[in-house]
């Protein structure tokens, strides 16, 4: 897991909107994936990480599905004056990794084509410092996620189409509030590699 940890900017502790303190390291994990998240309900999920199902409805014309009812579900607190609704298309096997935000919530929902979703719990204060987190989600796998503050994360495009993230947010964009690292860093040390070889 995590034996010499090294502050990210900025450098310090930061409260959070809530109150809280939020202290962010890079973890020095072993090669890998981290957890296989398989179930929304998985005891292996980061802490503050949440997943939920979503439902698709194909018929002979493609399909529909519904991304979210403002003030429901797991974005059910987000306020309406700074949520932002924004969408990202990627083409097979781009990689987009890794970035975190010091306050800000990120609600993502997948709905074209399969994402391998990266996450790795930076905040020096969690249970769950160090973990990493993989969820194959898509539309195979329907499933929306809340990532919390302090959580990295990124994804690969998995499969031979590109594929289109749908992401909420709790506040407006501020470059201020984001940081990122290398989709490689030593730290995180995720492996990008095709897993089942």
């Amino acid at each position: 897991m995590a034996s010499h940890p090294q502050p990210l900017r900025p450098a310090g502790l930061v409260i959070t909107a809530e109150g809280a303190p939020l202290r962010l390291s890079t973890p020095e994990c072993r090669k890998g994936i981290g957890a296989l998240i398989t179930k929304p309900d998985s005891a292996q999920r980061i802490d503050g990480v949440q997943v939920e199902p979503y439902s698709l409805w194909p018929d002979d014309r493609g399909y529909f599905t519904e991304i979210i009812r403002l003030g429901q579900g797991l974005p059910a607190g987000f306020p309406a004056e700074s949520t932002q609704v924004s969408a990202a298309l990627s083409y097979p096997g781009a990689i987009k990794a890794f970035h975190y935000h010091l306050h800000q919530t990120d609600f993502w929902a997948p709905v074209q084509g399969m994402f391998q979703v990266a996450l790795a719990d930076l905040r020096t204060g969690s249970p769950t410092f160090g973990r990493r987190n993989t969820f194959y989600a898509g539309v195979l796998r329907p499933w929306r996620i809340l990532i919390p503050p302090g959580v990295a994360h990124g994804y690969k495009v998995i499969g031979e189409g590109p594929a289109m993230l749908v992401y909420l947010t709790d506040r407006h964009y501020n470059p201020e509030d984001e940081g990122r690292l290398p989709y490689d860093h030593p730290g995180i040390n995720y492996d990008w590699e095709t897993q089942y070889k």
